[in-house]
This record gives structure tokens, C-alpha cells and sequence, in this order.
């Protein structure tokens, strides 16, 4: 199962890349008129099986994506990756009315995914997967549904520990 990140290791120790999916202008209605402001919604990873995603809101795009990703890096959660850099079985993630279903594939398949999943994925460090968003399509909802579904793999070793069972079991 994908576990919180723990504070173990310093966030500079690791290559973090941010990516933003959506930067949007929003307003809010004053008694002197309407207040822009910016609001980002930011993916960070850093290829290797972590993963997470920020919104950030601010006056100036810079400062938003600025909260954007020191907010998914208090968001972050760890992934299990096969030796194929792709899932161990099929898992589906659903938040507000996005839903998400991401298969695993063979090697060379490459990430088949569109908008937010595929740019979750490629940095949470997956190479081999299949997904399809279902439902809505916003990018802020597909994107945590897809965080969602990744939450959800769990190896044979920790279904086997889980069941307090032998891992040969499993595999009969």
C-alpha cells in the first residue's frame, strides 16, 4: 500500500521535478471591485516512486506555483514500482466526480494516459502503464484521483505480511 512519506531524508537529498498542469486566473468579488488572483495546480515527483499534488493560490503565477509545490510536497506518497517500472495489478482511484483506472503493461509499452494522470505517473517514476480518466475533466480532480488509485497498490509481500501468511502461498 502507498504510505505517507515519512520525514526520514531531507527533500533536497532527492532530484525533485515540479510540473504544472493548470495555471488559472480567478477573482473574488470586493466592495471596491473584483480581486484577481492566480491559482496553480503543480505536480511533484522525483522518478523513483514518490509522488504528490499542490494547489497554490497567490496574486503574482510565481508565488502561486511557488505554494503549488511546497504544497505537494507535504502531499507526497510513496509508490511500489516493479522491476518493469510499471504497477503490480490494476487499480482504480475516484475523487469528486473524476475517475480514474490505471492497468499495468508489459515493457515497452511506455505511459498510454492522458492530461494530469500522465504527468502524475511519468513522475512518480512509472514507464510501463495503462490509464483512462472516466467521468469528469478536471485537472485538479484527475490528477488526485489518480494519486488516489496509486495509494491503493500494495506487492505480494505486503499482501502476504497483511494475511500473515507465507509469500510462496500467494504465488500457489
Amino acid at each position: 500500500m502507498a504510505k505517507r512519506r515519512k520525514n526520514n531524508r531531507t527533500k533536497e537529498e532527492t532530484n525533485w521535478q515540479e510540473r504544472v498542469i493548470q495555471i488559472r486566473r480567478v477573482s473574488k468579488v470586493v466592495k471596491g471591485g473584483k480581486k484577481l488572483s492566480f491559482r496553480a495546480i503543480v505536480v511533484v515527483g522525483n522518478e523513483k516512486g514518490q509522488v504528490g499534488v499542490g494547489v497554490g493560490k497567490a496574486s503574482d503565477v510565481i508565488g502561486a506555483v511557488r505554494k503549488g509545490v511546497a504544497d505537494g510536497k507535504k502531499q507526497l506518497i510513496d509508490i511500489s514500482l516493479t522491476k518493469a517500472s510499471s504497477i503490480p495489478h490494476v487499480v482504480n482511484g475516484r475523487y469528486g466526480g473524476a475517475s480514474v483506472i490505471i492497468r499495468p503493461a508489459a515493457p515497452g509499452t511506455g505511459v498510454i494516459a492522458g492530461g494530469a494522470v500522465r504527468t502524475v505517473l511519468e513522475l512518480a517514476g512509472i514507464k510501463n502503464i495503462l490509464a483512462k480518466q472516466l467521468g469528469s475533466n478536471n485537472p485538479l480532480n484527475n490528477a488526485r484521483a489518480a494519486i488516489d488509485a496509486l495509494e491503493q497498490v500494495r506487492t505480494f509481500s505486503e499482501v502476504a505480511e497483511e494475511r500473515e501468511i507465507p509469500l510462496q502461498q500467494i504465488y500457489a
